[in-house]
């Protein structure tokens, strides 16, 4: 009996090495497996990367390109501004029937020149109304719609004030007074409206524009019609 207690001891211990060896390579395949699906992870991490790094680049040559594209336009169809002009005028009334109210009847006659040779311009929404040291002296008019065609000149003549009394501060009833009996009389005739051009087919948005003319007008009391301009009225053009 002495003698089989050894054998019994090696067989356990043989057991026992069996066993770790089963569990460390029961261990290297399950590290084998988590390492392929890491590596699989990763690669599909890197796909999506690429394709989004792809997109962007895509984006971002378009952009480019319609950028490009828009700088090559603007310098070939580049629009000047129209160039404004009065020519002609004529007072058919101008009276105070209030100590702060004033009666007028103007009218002026406007020549619009298109320099442009590639580019044509649309008026649309346009009013007018003249003013005396800077208050309005006529009430606002609304003109048609306008087509300037390239390379083009247009005249506009409209009649402002129409008899409709304005409200006017004291200090325009005594300018006028003065200026009447001087002779010379300083107005501003603005319009306003929005311009939008087209080169081709190419059309752009609208824009806010802003004509303002001063000018000097021989007048006197009870002069009516037609009146001298006194030098070469010219325009400032804000667009």
């Amino acid at each position: 009996m002495a003698e089989e207690e050894p054998t019994q001891k090696t067989e356990d211990h043989d057991h026992e090495s069996q066993a770790k060896v089963a569990e460390e390579e029961s261990s290297k395949k399950k590290s084998g497996r988590g390492s392929e699906e890491g590596a699989g992870m990763t690669s599909d991490f890197k796909s999506g990367g690429d394709s989004r790094k792809l997109t962007c680049s895509v984006i971002l040559g378009f952009l480019l390109l319609a950028g490009v594209t828009t700088l090559i336009v603007w310098l070939v169809y580049r629009p000047h501004k129209p160039n404004f002009t009065v020519v002609g005028a004529a007072i058919y009334e101008l009276n105070t029937t209030a100590p702060t109210l004033l009666t007028t009847s103007m009218q002026f006659t406007i020549v619009t020149r298109n320099s442009n040779k590639r580019v044509s311009i649309f008026y649309d929404h346009l009013s007018a109304y003249v003013s005396y040291r800077n208050q309005a002296i006529t009430p606002p008019v609304m003109l048609p719609d306008l087509f300037h065609d390239k390379k083009t000149t247009v005249a506009l003549s409209p009649i402002l004030g129409g008899g409709v009394a304005v409200p006017v501060s004291l200090e325009v009833v005594n300018g006028l007074v003065m200026d009447e009996a001087y002779g010379v009389v300083g107005l501003r005739l603005v319009l306003l409206g929005r311009v939008r051009y087209k080169a081709g087919a190419i059309k752009s948005g609208k824009y806010g524009v802003v004509v303002k003319c001063d000018m000097l007008v021989g007048f006197k009391k009870g002069f009516l019609g037609q009146v001298p301009l006194l030098g070469s009225p010219g325009c400032h053009v804000d667009i």
